[in-house]
C-alpha cells in the first residue's frame, strides 16, 4: 500500500533521519495516518521539523509539536534505547516487519527487546496471534494449550504473537516457549516497563528465547492506561497472518483485535463455547456473524493455516514429536530435538552431526561444528542422559537405535 516508501528502504537511514522518525512516532502515535501523509510529502523526515507546518485545522496540538525541541527529545530517547539494550525500528527501516508495514495504519516506529536479530524475529516464520479474556476458564486454558501445542507439531512452525496480558495471552506465550516455538509479546507500555508485574519472569524468558521478543510502539517510560491497549491490539492483528480467539466476552480487546484482523484481511479462528457462558459470548458472536472460522480440532487448525499436518513419532521419554510423512531421518530428528530443547539449542547440531557420522568423537565434533570443547561435552552428556545418544568407552558417539 505504501509503495512510495520503497526508495527509502533501499538506502541506509542516517542517524538524524532516525531521530526525526522517532520523534514522529511519539507525536503521531495515536494518529499514524497523519504522520504517514507527512512522510509521503517530505523529501526528508528532518524537513518536517523546520517550523513551517501550518496544518492547524487538523489536530493543531499535533502539528504544533513539529519543532526542533522534539528532535532533542528523540535524540535522548535513542541514547536511552541503546544503553538499555533495546532497538528502535522506524517504518522506513528494512528490518521493520513487512506484514505490519502493509497495513493501512502501521506504527511509525517500533521498540524491540530481544536477543535475536529482527530477521530472526520477523522474517523466518509465519506469525499467528492468540488473544482471549484475562478471566480465562479451565476450558479456555486447556484449549489454548492444545492449539499452541498442535501448531508446534506442524510442518511449518509459526511464531505465536500475543499481548502479554493475564489469562489467554500468558498461557499462549508460556505454552509456545515450552513447545520450542518463538513468541512475540506486544506491550501496551514502554519497552522498559512490564505490565502486568506478574509477567516479569515471562517477559524475561521471552527476551532470552531465540526468535522471540517484546515489542511496542510506545516511548520509554510509558505506563499502562486503557487507551494504550487499542494500539497494542492493532499491532497484534497487523503482524499476523491469522488471529485465534480463545475465549472472549461480548466486549473487550479480543473482539477488537479480531475486528482489526478482519479489516486487515487476516484470517480469524475461534473456539466455540456454551451458550450460557459469558466468557464464550464473544467467540460465539464471531461465529454467528461469520467473522471467524470455528475450531473443532486442534490439528485441523494447522492445516487451515497452511502450516501442514503432523505425523507423530515417539521420543525416548515417551512424548510425541512430529514431522511430515516421508520426511528424511534428519528432519524427523530435528523436529524431535526442537520440541525437546527449543529451536536455538546447541544440542541440535551436535545430535545431527552424530547422525551424519556414527562413532564421531567429541574432538571431531568440536572441529566439525567449530564450537568450544566444553559446550560439546555438555551437549553430548545431555543428549546421552535424555536417550538420544550412546557413547562407548572411547567416548565415540552414536545415535540411539531408534534413530539410527
Amino acid at each position: 500500500m505504501f509503495f512510495f516508501f520503497r526508495p527509502y528502504l533501499s538506502a541506509m537511514r542516517t542517524y538524524d533521519e532516525l531521530v526525526a522518525l522517532c520523534a514522529l512516532n511519539k507525536i503521531f502515535g495515536y494518529h499514524p495516518t497523519l504522520g504517514l501523509e507527512l512522510l509521503k510529502e517530505a523529501d526528508n523526515p528532518l524537513s518536517l521539523f523546520d517550523g513551517s507546518r501550518t496544518e492547524s485545522a487538523r489536530h493543531p496540538e499535533l502539528f504544533s509539536q513539529l519543532v526542533p525541541a522534539q528532535l532533542e527529545w528523540a535524540s535522548r530517547e535513542l541514547e536511552k534505547i541503546q544503553s538499555g539494550g533495546f532497538r528502535f525500528l522506524s517504518l522506513l527501516d528494512p528490518d521493520y516487519p513487512e506484514p505490519l508495514r502493509e497495513c493501512p495504519e502501521p506504527p511509525l516506529g517500533l521498540y524491540l527487546n530481544g536477543t535475536s536479530s529482527p530477521t530472526e524475529i520477523f522474517g523466518l516464520r509465519p506469525m499467528v496471534g492468540f488473544v482471549g479474556t484475562r478471566d480465562l476458564s479451565a476450558y479456555g486454558k486447556a484449549w489454548c494449550e492444545k492449539l499452541v501445542k498442535s501448531l508446534s507439531e506442524a510442518r511449518v512452525q509459526p511464531c505465536i504473537v500475543s499481548g502479554l496480558a493475564l489469562g489467554a495471552d500468558g498461557v499462549a506465550h508460556r505454552t509456545a516457549l515450552e513447545c520450542g516455538l518463538s513468541t512475540i509479546g506486544v506491550m501496551a507500555t514502554g519497552i522498559d516497563k512490564v505490565y502486568p508485574f506478574q509477567h516479569e519472569r515471562l517477559a524475561m524468558d521471552i527476551v532470552r528465547s531465540p526468535g522471540s521478543a517484546l515489542l511496542t510502539d510506545y516511548p520509554l517510560d510509558t505506563s499502562p492506561v486503557a487507551l494504550n491497549f487499542v494500539r497494542r491490539n492493532r499491532i497484534i492483528a497487523g503482524l499476523t497472518s491469522a488471529v485465534v480467539v480463545v475465549e472472549s466476552k461480548n466486549k473487550g480487546g479480543s473482539l477488537m483485535t479480531a475486528k482489526y484482523a478482519v479489516n486487515y484481511d487476516r484470517e480469524v479462528f475461534t473456539v466455540p463455547g456454551r451458550l450460557d457462558d459469558v466468557r464464550s459470548a464473544g467467540c460465539n458472536s464471531l461465529i454467528y456473524n461469520q467473522m471467524a472460522q470455528i475450531i473443532t480440532d486442534p490439528e485441523q487448525l494447522a492445516d487451515d493455516l497452511g502450516l501442514g499436518g503432523p505425523v507423530r513419532h515417539r521420543s525416548p521419554g515417551g512424548s510425541w514429536v512430529t514431522s511430515q510423512a516421508g520426511d528424511p531421518p534428519e528432519v524427523v530428528l530435528q523436529a524431535l530435538l526442537t520440541r525437546k530443547y527449543g529451536a536455538g539449542s546447541a544440542n541440535i547440531p551436535v545430535a545431527l552431526a552424530v547422525q551424519a557420522q556414527r562413532g564421531i568423537s567429541p574432538e571431531e565434533l568440536m572441529a566439525t561444528l567449530h564450537r568450544p570443547y566444553g559446550e560439546i561435552l555438555s551437549a553430548v552428556s545431555t543428549l546421552e542422559a535424555d536417550g538420544f545418544l550412546t557413547t562407548d568407552l572411547l567416548r565415540r558417539c552414536s545415535l540411539s537405535p531408534q534413530f539410527s
